[in-house]
């Protein structure tokens, strides 16, 4: 068990799992072999895949489902509400269940650049190459490169 971190009792660790210090997952799902950075947080109803790296500073948050083999760097974030907000139209708190959970996809052997913003509803297609700092507002299809705020194409993974 890593130092200072929390694991609750309903996560599903793979075998050969490595978990650095100060993480927090709770009610996700971690294939085997899969290597997780310090101070990442995974939530509940999310799943990394086989073979993952998930750097440190990352979060990973409800709905986000992320293939075998997917290198995810630093101080990644995904977002999975289109319309966030803390209070809904009577000023009141918002609880559980009053918001939607928008699903997002990173398929195998995709990987994910520092900094980057991934936004909800969105599919990283697999082998795709998101750059550091992009923000990815739609879907990358597999096998490409995108860079920039928004995030549009560069080039094929071939042609680098």
């Amino acid at each position: 068990m890593t130092r200072f971190s929390c694991i609750a009792a309903d996560v599903r660790l793979g075998a050969g799992v490595v978990l650095r210090d100060f993480v927090n997952l709770y009610g996700c799902e971690v294939g085997d072999g899969t290597r997780i950075g310090t101070f990442v947080e995974i939530q509940k109803n999310a799943s990394v895949g086989r073979n993952c790296k998930i750097s440190s500073h990352t979060f990973v948050c409800e709905g986000v489902r992320i293939g075998d083999g997917v290198f995810v760097g630093h101080n990644v974030s995904f977002v999975n509400d289109p319309r966030p907000r803390a209070v809904g139209d009577d000023g009141e708190p918002l609880g559980d269940g009053e918001w939607t959970v928008v699903p997002t996809v990173v398929e195998d052997r995709a990987a994910i650049g520092s900094g980057a913003v991934i936004l909800c509803g969105v599919t990283i297609g697999r082998g795709a190459l998101v750059g550091a700092g992009a923000v990815v507002t739609r879907d990358v299809p597999p096998g490409e490169v995108w860079v920039g705020n928004p995030a549009r194409f560069l080039k094929r993974v071939e042609d680098m």
